[in-house]
């Protein structure tokens, strides 16, 4: 066994917030470290992902998902090495991928932990392209969106984490046009001159309703929504008959605190017979080797690029979850948890 620390940092959740989340939300506290159960391995978070459905889980509200406790550890990705084991198969040094992040160090059960190799790509990918975001874009685009070759695609949220891998995966698919949306023009910039979008604006620069048409005057096929709102609205508007949309998230209204009024075109949907689809990405773990197989294919030949935005330090772990929602980030947002 190894020397263990004789405590780790997490974040809890002490506040449900409203509206936008405060730091006085949050509290880092320290806690013991203890040798592992039978059937559970210790492991050495080096990386934890801040990720847009987090905000949701602070709300006491029934879901998908549990909402988080308070004054409990707040969950969620992690990769990290093995620093003490007492589960077969495990051994000290291994890396692992696990839902226990916000902390330094997670005592995980070992069949909620899965190998990764960190010669194969850097720990922090399989929190990102190689990870859940990276399914969520090929899953959503691939199966939800039904993407054949010479559709037209259109991302919001494009320079995050989900958006930059659809627009690619769908260029390399043969797209015939593919357009995104960011939030500020160095990130348009990104997606144009290094990621291969055709075309991409700057939503604040103008109604994206007029920005979408100009970019994409022929209309689209599918839509992957990453933000929802006037976004959506505009989506509706340039979608093709029979077009398909993505709805993989509406982040410009997980603060609001008084309900949003959905797309005031809606009636749209019929004559175009357009197919609105929401994705979890937990119902599609059955594309996970046939994702990891050719998104690997991708990254090894180059083809395919990522963008990571990495804060160091977990005492800077809800500074990182703020800016994500915020925008802050190009590409996955993490924290590196390590001291």
């Amino acid at each position: 066994m190894s020397v263990l620390p004789a405590s780790s940092r997490e974040w809890h959740l002490v506040s449900r917030p409203h509206g936008w989340p405060v730091p006085a939300d949050f509290a880092l506290r320290e806690v013991p470290v203890a040798e592992p159960a039978e059937g559970r391995i210790l492991v050495r978070n080096v990386h934890f992902s801040v990720d847009p459905y987090m905000r949701g889980r602070m709300n006491d509200v029934k879901s998908y998902i549990p909402p988080f406790k308070l004054d409990h550890p707040m969950d969620g990705g992690a990769v990290g090495e093995v620093v003490a084991s007492n589960a077969e198969g495990f051994a000290v040094g291994d890396h692992v991928l696990h839902g226990l992040g916000w902390r330094e160090y997670a005592d995980v059960p070992a069949q909620h932990a899965t190998k990764v190799d960190p010669e194969l790509a850097p720990l922090s990918a399989y929190l990102g392209v190689l990870g859940m975001p990276g399914l969520t874009a090929y899953a959503g685009l691939f199966e939800v969106a039904s993407f054949k070759e010479g559709d037209a695609v259109f991302v919001s949220g494009a320079a995050g984490a989900v958006g930059s891998q659809v627009g690619q995966m769908a260029r390399l698919k043969g797209a015939s046009r593919v357009i995104g949306s960011a939030g500020s023009d160095e990130k348009v910039k990104w997606l144009v001159e290094e990621l291969g979008f055709d075309a991409a604006f700057n939503y604040k620069n103008g109604p994206v309703k007029d920005q979408l048409r100009e970019a994409a005057p022929d209309g689209v096929d599918v839509y992957f929504d990453n933000v929802g709102g006037d976004h959506l609205e505009a989506a509706i508007s340039s979608l093709n008959v029979h077009g398909r949309a993505t709805i993989c998230g509406m982040i410009a209204q997980y603060n609001d605190t008084e309900p949003v009024p959905g797309p005031r075109n809606m009636a749209l949907i019929i004559g175009k017979r357009l197919r609105l689809q929401g994705i979890l990405v937990g119902d599609h773990y059955g594309m996970q080797q046939q994702f990891v197989e050719e998104v690997g294919g991708w990254l090894r030949s180059g083809e395919l690029k990522y963008g990571e935005t990495f804060v160091e330090g977990i005492e800077n772990g809800v500074d990182a979850f703020l800016g994500m929602l915020r925008g802050d980030n190009t590409g996955k947002m993490i924290v590196s948890a390590t001291r």
